[in-house]
């Protein structure tokens, strides 16, 4: 039997195994986890139940029922002892573990708290009203209440059933006026701002060069001049929008009976989800979804969608691609195809895998200091002296956080083009000088498509990393709000030295920086999720690229 154990054990059987069933543990986990982060991000989309709950404190029979609007966000079980060492009252006669109820009761504004902890055992009832109303608001986060009646200029103009008809209405003409003002202010008014600006770079720059000729002087005045005369066109036209978005009010009665009025320029929408059909909730939920990944955040990050921080990610990962790849292939090939192969060739490839762990706050430390700090200031110096002391590509941005994270990269692609390039066969590049190709010509046309596949390789590893890296980014780019996307209608149309926003730094910002942690947590979960996703998109579009290479040059590896 010993025999039959040791010859099990020498065939290799046992494992592969165990490696087996490693990967397979591996892969469950991964699974388990991703399917953790959609059901805690993804149903934060899903119109919850509002109930409205009348609860008898504890710690005073003889107090007043409390009534409660609001949505159960979390449910769970506590033990008497801890609450009592909290410093809770009115816990007679409960022993064990009672359940406790998170409610989200908004109306921030009116009552300065969000949540609650509701006892399960001071709960005397809850019901579902069909007529409770959600609004959504630009700030103060959300309102729950009852519509009492619509206002415009402070005149009534609905009541009763009539208000909640009217109001939607209303919000989709405010809707609309909103649009009108996002498109005057950020394309209209940035457009000519941006213009007016350029125009004060290009006197100051006539001026530090000595060509600050009348005529040349009177040409950017005209030009100015021109610019502010369509500026105070639109200005008055914003201000009509803002007069006219600002005229409508809907009167609200919240918990407690306390009238509320609440313009509707500062709702984004208003639903009941108690009356929804399941076809409404779904219909709901998408458009929540949709919001989520084409909307600009409010609410310090915890409201709204995050566009800008998945258009920054996805834009810093392509030009770090476009600057990582060439740096990282040309040094392989340098390395492998032309330099002479002895200890200065080893301590460089010794310190090329030496890189690639060193911690990447260090990377961000090297970018701040020689990126941004010496190659930024300089060329601020030589190119851009008409906008000193303000820095131009002396500060964080684009440009300097996507080289920082390149130079992260670099040692991943250089090892795995390397590694490519040796499994090129030596009678291939001999075939190919033999029938008179240079080394060049054997290199370009023979040696580097067969090593392509590799180079993707490389490439995937790169983006796969980079796309998740928050540390160095915080100190060469990063920002929790830009006020504008690196990418617009203005020339040169791609600003490069503008701060940008990113997926990983969003998370950290709301799960860590966030005034208001618990309405933030399921963002938390929607956006690692979408950071997945987006990571798992980018590597997939390179994947299909390398398989197509594979396919196209197996024929030149048989």
């Amino acid at each position: 039997m010993a025999t039959g154990i040791k010859n099990w054990l020498d065939s290799g059987t046992p494992w592969i195994w165990l490696n087996a069933a490693a990967v397979s543990s591996s892969l469950v986990m991964v699974l388990g986890l991703l399917l953790l982060i959609a059901v805690k991000g993804m149903g934060h989309f899903w119109p919850a139940t509002i109930w409205d709950m009348q609860v008898q404190p504890l710690s005073d029979a003889a107090e007043p029922v409390q009534h409660l609007i609001g949505e159960i966000q979390d449910t769970e079980s506590v033990s008497v002892a801890s609450l009592r060492d909290a410093g809770a009252t009115g816990l007679d006669g409960l022993e064990g573990q009672v359940e406790r109820y998170l409610v989200k009761t908004g109306n921030r504004d009116v009552s300065g708290l969000d949540f609650r902890w509701v006892l399960a055992p001071a709960l005397q009832a809850r019901t579902r009203p069909e007529a409770v109303v959600v609004f959504e608001r630009m700030e103060w986060g959300n309102l729950y209440g009852f519509v009492e009646q619509i206002l415009n200029d402070g005149q009534p103009v609905a009541e009763g059933d009539a208000a909640w008809l009217e109001l939607q209405a209303r919000l989709e003409r405010v809707e609309r006026l909103r649009s009108e003002i996002r498109h005057l202010e950020k394309t209209e008014i940035g457009s000519i701002n941006y213009r007016i600006e350029r125009l004060r770079l290009d006197r100051r720059r006539l001026e530090l060069d000595g060509e600050d000729t009348p005529q040349a002087l009177a040409a950017i005045e005209q030009e100015r001049s021109e610019l502010q005369d369509r500026f105070a066109g639109l200005r008055q036209t914003l201000d009509a929008r803002y007069r006219e978005i600002g005229r409508d009010s809907v009167q609200v009665a919240v918990m407690g009976g306390t009238q509320v009025s609440v313009p509707l320029q500062n709702v984004v929408r208003a639903y009941r989800p108690n009356a929804m059909s399941l076809l409404d909730r779904v219909g709901f939920y998408f458009s929540k979804l949709w919001e989520f990944v084409s909307a600009e955040p409010r609410e310090a990050n915890t409201e709204g969608g995050i566009f800008p921080a998945i258009f920054g990610t996805v834009m810093m990962v392509i030009l770090m691609s476009v600057l990582v790849t060439p740096f990282g292939v040309v040094a392989a090939i340098y390395l492998r195809e032309y330099a002479r192969q002895g200890p200065m060739t080893r301590l460089i490839r010794i310190a090329v895998n030496n890189l690639a762990g060193v911690p990447s706050i260090v990377y961000g430390v090297f970018g701040l200091g020689f990126f941004v700090y010496f190659l930024g200031g300089n060329i601020d110096q030589l190119f851009f002296p008409e906008a000193l002391p303000a820095p131009t590509f002396g500060t964080p941005g684009l440009m300097w956080a996507s080289l920082t994270l390149a130079l992260l990269t670099v040692p991943v692609v250089i090892v795995a083009t390397e590694e490519g390039l040796a499994r090129v066969p030596s009678a291939i590049r001999e075939g190919s000088l033999a029938l008179g190709a240079t080394k060049a010509e054997t290199l370009w046309r023979t040696v580097l498509p067969m090593a392509s596949p590799a180079m993707m390789t490389g490439l995937i590893l790169a983006i796969a990393r980079a796309a998740g890296e928050v540390a160095p980014l915080m100190l060469v780019g990063v920002v929790k709000l830009a006020p504008a996307l690196p990418l617009d209608g203005n020339p040169p149309f791609i600003h490069l030295d503008r701060k940008f926003m990113h997926l990983g730094f969003h998370i950290y910002d709301v799960g860590f920086q966030s005034p208001n942690v618990e309405a933030s947590r399921p963002l938390v979960f929607a956006t690692a999720l979408l950071l997945v996703a987006v990571i798992v998109a980018l590597n997939l579009a390179a994947i299909s690229i390398r398989n197509r290479l594979r396919e196209r040059y197996r024929s030149l590896e048989q």
